[in-house]
């Protein structure tokens, strides 16, 4: 690709797409990210960053400032009713293992370190998103919301698991595979009872919630339900709304619901999604590409979207600068990711009713195995139970292409 062809549109910008960016940049490329947000997304959920997605932060020279951002989180504690710890697993303490990583980071830290990595080379457009697209022999026509339209050599979704620029390019062709699990997102403020582990307790009914420490002083709560494959993904913006049904659907589940309840009331910021993972058929079409959850989305409960994104856009990149042709760059992108993502989004079997348990009973025997599980000897021997497949890539070395 000659170099006045190498200007690269990105839409999104949280993960996937800066660290696409950064990889770019290295290599040569013009990037310009768009994301329909206002501004930059401060805070979320906390994400692993695992194995491969962490190697990608080492060569990256990013590991040291993701460790200083961690959240503290010493592991994961299964509660009951009471609050007693029914079982407890402690942090990992290497690149891959435990249901709690070693390098724990809100995604919104993440987002906010890879951007401010990128910001030199990277033009960023917030408040903006594209609305077509128009390919031909020598490049993209991108159409935007706001701006005037314009023109690229690449245009790159990165936009996540509902991506409108996927939509505008592949139509209905990636699917969205439900995994029958809803799950409201918010912040509470933190009390002194509390600590540095992820809290989980499961109610009948199909529900949970958890309790997630961050290093804000602040705490990162959950609520989710069973809601069966077939529920339509939930429409946001209507707060109110929102609250009303998780009060309907939380009243009697017991332990702190009280106060996650108060505290989503009173939280500027609620994020609710129908948990699933996105099985797309192929990742590019002329010119046009997926990576991270727009491609390939495991699922929060599979541990592995961190990764997943960094290593995706650390091997798009890479492929692009090895590669005259853009085809045979995606060609090999979707050659070495496949495997890895195939992998990621194999969830155990059960889940994700597994760990929310619709009968009485069925919670207490979801306890009971937790309480055999987390002893020492049984530990030891299942060691994989809460550990995703974070290695199962072996990333190519492209350090000669820039």
């Amino acid at each position: 690709m000659a170099n006045s062809h190498r200007r690269v549109l990105i839409c999104g910008a949280s993960i996937a797409g800066p660290a696409l960016a950064y990889w770019l940049n290295r290599y040569g490329y013009e990037t310009v990210i768009v994301e329909r947000a206002p501004g930059l997304r401060s805070g979320g959920q906390n994400v692993d960053v695992r194995g491969a997605g962490r190697e990608v932060l080492r060569r990256m020279g990013l590991e040291p400032a993701v460790r200083a951002a961690t959240t503290g989180e010493v592991g994961t504690r299964f509660v009951g009713r009471d609050g007693r710890t029914v079982a407890e697993f402690p942090a990992g303490r290497g690149d891959s293992d435990g249901a709690t990583a070693e390098l724990e980071i809100l995604r919104g830290d993440l987002a906010e370190l890879l951007v401010g990595r990128t910001a030199e080379r990277t033009e960023y457009r917030f408040g903006d998103r594209v609305t077509g697209v128009e390919q031909d022999a020598e490049g993209v026509i991108v159409h935007f919301e706001r701006a005037p339209e314009e023109r690229f050599a690449l245009v790159v979704a990165a936009d996540g698991i509902g991506s409108r620029t996927r939509g505008l390019v592949f139509g209905d062709e990636p699917q969205i595979r439900s995994l029958g699990l809803e799950t409201t997102y918010g912040t509470i403020p933190r009390t002194a009872a509390d600590d540095d582990w992820w809290r989980w307790y499961s109610a009948p009914g199909g529900r949970s919630i958890t309790l997630r420490p961050d290093p804000h002083g602040t705490i990162r709560a959950t609520m989710s339900v069973v809601t069966g494959r077939g529920r339509p993904r939930p429409e946001r913006g209507d707060l109110d709304a929102q609250r009303r049904r998780l009060r309907e659907t939380f009243a009697d589940a017991g332990w702190e619901v009280a106060r996650v309840l108060d505290g989503f009331d009173r939280a500027e910021e609620l994020y609710t999604d129908a948990i699933g993972q996105v099985r797309a058929p192929r990742w590019s079409n002329g010119r046009v590409a997926l990576v991270g959850d727009a491609a390939y989305c495991a699922s929060p409960v599979s541990g592995m979207g961190t990764s997943l994104a960094l290593a995706g856009g650390y091997v798009l990149a890479g492929e692009l600068a090895a590669h005259v042709d853009h085809r045979d760059a995606f060609r090999g992108y979707e050659r070495l990711m496949r495997p890895y993502v195939a992998q990621a989004q194999n969830l155990p079997p059960g889940t994700p009713r597994l760990a929310n348990p619709a009968s009485r009973l069925g919670v207490g025997v979801f306890r009971g195995v937790l309480r055999v599980a987390s002893t020492p000897v049984v530990a030891r021997l299942a060691t994989g139970l809460f550990t995703p497949p974070a290695d199962a890539i072996e990333l190519p070395d492209y350090a000669h292409l820039g």
